[in-house]
């Protein structure tokens, strides 16, 4: 099939890794949506990007044709070495993505989760408990959100469910942001974590050894599923990693949007407190809102017709899944922070075969967590403006200065 370009849209000469756009890319992404379905982003050769609702949830959902088995970052792993193994669940397509993602659904599903609710939800009052002190109602405790809590209640609990050791935690933070760093082109940002990767990458991959696991965590369940024949033994560690590369950061960076949209919304916060099944929908509402995972890339297996433009075979697509969930096409109002919507359509978690299979363990941390201040924090206020910390596919924060004001426990 012959390609078909339209002329580059000034957009498309855009580079969507630059500070500027990392640091605030709403404009641009209005701006990509405006111009079409699929643009061809000529900073990158061959390279296209998709930013409408419609079209990143249909390429999300067409595995066959837009695969990840190629790789969802830039590099294309048919042509390029990966700088590590790629993970089972995210660089994969059927068949080869099956066994690992069914032995994951039910460790990770709601069912399963249900015995960690009362642990993580005493852990989270804990949390909170020391973060506030001697502090009581009617006074206000000066904190930095980030690592104060959207951090450091994560690294506590996520890890204890998989298994890990305490020891040596500190590697799980800067180990995700190299590896989402490293999905985008080799720019600052990767040079800048490339020097420690590989202690980064050793510790976490000598964590995920069946003799270093506790034998009641989800680690251990997964070297139960090798036992059985349902993934190999040399998959086992490949999965737990994927836990530990995938479900630390994208959960901090969910926590920290859930935060800062409940600080710029005391109405929402005033909703929640009163009000705690509300949990899910602040958290992916707030999810859609932040939009914490950007982007995500895929590879065209085909000529792929999109519009008027063909993508061709072996091109990568660039899906920006917060330009999809900033779309006016499917969102009313899509800049504000809305408890009033559904927000279950956002693709912030992705869709179809490939979306976050830990997507419940985020809302379940979040809700404890949420549950915990409600319960001693009556009002939470901006103390100063946040600092971002850049990374090629996170929209994160670094800093998030906050006071909260506690009170008593809402009746």
């Amino acid at each position: 099939m012959t390609t078909t370009l339209r002329p580059v849209p000034a957009v498309g000469a855009v580079d969507p890794f630059s500070p500027e756009v990392l640091g605030d890319p709403l404009p641009f992404h209005a701006a990509l949506r405006d111009a079409g379905p699929v643009v061809p982003l000529s900073r990158y050769d061959g390279l296209y990007g998709m930013g409408r609702h419609a079209d990143v949830h249909a390429a999300l959902v067409d595995w066959q044709r837009f695969c990840s088995g190629a790789g969802v970052g830039l590099s294309n792993f048919r042509r390029e070495e990966p700088w590590r193994p790629p993970s089972l669940l995210l660089e994969t397509d059927p068949p080869h993505h099956d066994a690992p993602r069914h032995v994951l659904a039910p460790i990770l599903g709601p069912r399963a989760l249900r015995r960690l609710q009362g642990p993580w939800f005493a852990a989270a009052e804990e949390h909170v408990e020391d973060l506030l002190a001697d502090a009581g109602p009617g006074e206000t405790v000066a904190v930095d959100a980030m690592p104060a809590l959207a951090e450091s209640f994560p690294l506590r609990v996520f890890p204890d469910a998989v298994g890990i050791p305490r020891e040596g935690r500190e590697h799980l933070l800067p180990y995700g942001d190299h590896l989402f760093n490293a999905f985008g082109p080799s720019n600052e940002l990767v040079a800048k974590g490339a020097p420690h990767v590989a202690e980064h990458a050793a510790w976490v991959n000598a964590q995920c050894r069946r003799e270093v696991l506790s034998d009641d965590g989800f680690g251990a369940a997964i070297w139960a599923a090798a036992d059985r024949g349902d993934i190999t033994g040399e998959q086992a560690p490949l999965v737990v990693r994927s836990l530990l590369s995938a479900g630390v950061d994208t959960t901090v960076h969910g926590l920290g949007a859930v935060l800062r949209a409940l600080a710029t919304h005391p109405d929402a916060w005033a909703r929640l407190r009163h009000d705690p099944a509300l949990a899910r929908v602040v958290f992916d509402e707030a999810i859609r809102w932040e939009s914490p995972v950007q982007t995500f890339f895929r590879t065209a297996e085909v000529d792929v017709p999109v519009g008027d433009t063909v993508v061709p075979e072996g091109a990568k697509i660039l899906m920006f899944l917060g330009s999809a969930n900033h779309d006016p096409r499917r969102w009313t109002d899509p800049d504000r922070f809305d408890l009033t919507r559904d927000p279950s359509g956002h693709v912030g978690f992705g869709m179809g075969l490939h979306q976050c299979v830990g997507q419940h363990v985020a809302r379940l941390e979040a809700a404890a967590l949420l549950a915990a201040l409600a319960a001693r924090v009556e009002r939470i206020e901006v103390a100063a403006e946040p600092t971002r910390h850049l990374n090629n596919t996170m929209r994160a924060f670094a800093s998030q200065p906050m006071r909260l004001h506690l009170g008593q426990a809402p009746s």
